[in-house]
C-alpha cells in the first residue's frame, strides 16, 4: 500500500464560523484572521493505492463555480487536484473510486469538472461513494445547509450511474477494501464518513470535518457550521480517547500548516502531541 497527500491549494472561510462559541483571542493565535476576519485553510485530499487500486478520498472545491462564487471563498495557491494526482504518476482515468466524506462544496466540488459547457466526471472510471442517508440529506437539504450543497457538484454523479453507497452499521465501523474502515458521525452534518486507513501497523484518521484541523482538537473548539455541535462534542470525545489509546494518527484536511499529529490527554485536556508529514510514515 503506498498513501499520498494531495494538496488542492487554499481558502478562506470566516473565523467566528470555524470556531463556534470560543473566543477570537483564543483562535486568532492558532488561526491568524485577516482584516475581514477570514482564515486560510488547506483543502487537503489523501489517494490510498493498493492492490490494483486508486482509492481517493475528498476532492476539494473543484474549478468550475462562477467568480462570484470564489469571491466568498478566495481559492488561493498554486496546487490542484489533478496536478498533486500527475505528481504521483497517475491521472485522472486511473482513479478507481473517489470516497466523498461529505457533499459540502468544499470536500466535493472536483468530483464534476464543466467541459465544453457540460458536467461531467473527473474521474470516468472510477466509482463514487457517499452514504445513502447522507446523500437525501444534500439533495434535501435544510435552510441552514442549503448553500453547502450544490446540485451542480452532486446531481451528475447520480445521473452518471457510477454512483454507490457505504452502508452504515450500527456505530461499527464498515470495511471498504482490505485495509481501509469508515466510521460515520453525525454532528457537523447528518452520515458524515471518516476513512482510517491501516498500514505499516499504523492507523491513519482521515479527519475531515470532525477535527478539520490542530487548533480544533480540545473539546469546545467546535465549528459554528456542524448542525449539531452537542452530538460533535460527544464524537470528539469518544475518538480522541481511543485516538490517545490506539496512537492513531489524524490526517487534517483544513489544516493549512500540519498534515498530520498524534494526541495526548494532558491536565488541560486534549492537545497534539508528535506533529509530522503523512510520508514520514510510508
Amino acid at each position: 500500500m503506498q498513501i499520498y497527500t494531495l494538496d488542492t491549494g487554499f481558502f478562506k472561510l470566516d473565523g467566528g464560523a470555524m470556531f463556534g462559541v470560543v473566543p477570537k483571542s483564543l483562535w486568532n493565535k492558532e488561526a491568524p484572521a485577516d482584516e475581514n476576519n477570514l482564515c486560510t485553510w488547506a483543502m487537503r485530499c489523501m489517494l490510498v493505492c493498493e492492490n490494483g487500486r486508486n482509492v481517493l478520498i475528498d476532492t476539494g472545491m473543484g474549478t468550475k463555480q462562477s467568480e462570484k462564487f470564489f469571491g466568498h471563498y478566495h481559492p488561493q495557491g498554486e496546487d490542484t487536484l489533478l496536478n498533486s494526482i500527475s505528481k504521483r504518476g497517475l491521472q485522472a482515468s486511473d482513479i478507481t473510486d473517489v470516497i466523498l466524506t461529505h457533499l459540502h462544496f468544499d470536500h466535493c466540488g472536483g468530483a464534476v469538472t464543466k467541459r465544453d459547457n457540460e458536467l461531467v466526471l473527473t474521474f470516468p472510471n472510477a466509482t463514487y461513494w457517499s452514504s445513502e442517508k447522507h446523500w437525501q440529506h444534500a439533495i434535501h437539504p435544510n435552510a441552514r445547509e442549503r448553500a453547502s450543497f450544490l446540485k451542480e457538484n452532486i446531481l451528475p454523479i447520480q445521473e452518471s450511474g457510477q454512483l454507490k453507497f457505504i452502508e452504515e452499521k450500527n456505530n461499527n465501523k464498515t470495511a471498504f477494501g482490505s485495509n481501509i474502515e469508515i466510521q460515520f458521525v453525525h454532528g457537523h452534518t447528518d452520515s458524515m464518513m471518516l476513512p482510517f486507513i491501516h498500514h505499516n501497523g499504523k492507523t491513519i484518521a482521515y479527519m475531515a470535518d470532525l477535527i478539520p484541523s490542530i487548533a480544533h482538537i480540545p473539546l469546545p473548539y467546535i465549528m459554528g457550521y456542524d448542525i449539531y455541535p452537542m452530538t460533535t462534542l460527544t464524537e470528539k470525545e469518544s475518538f480522541l480517547d481511543e485516538a490517545v489509546q490506539n496512537e492513531t494518527i489524524l490526517f487534517f484536511e483544513h489544516d493549512p500548516n500540519n498534515e498530520c499529529c498524534t494526541v495526548q490527554k494532558t491536565e488541560k485536556g486534549f492537545r497534539k502531541k508528535d506533529v509530522f508529514k503523512l510520508e514520514t510514515i510510508q
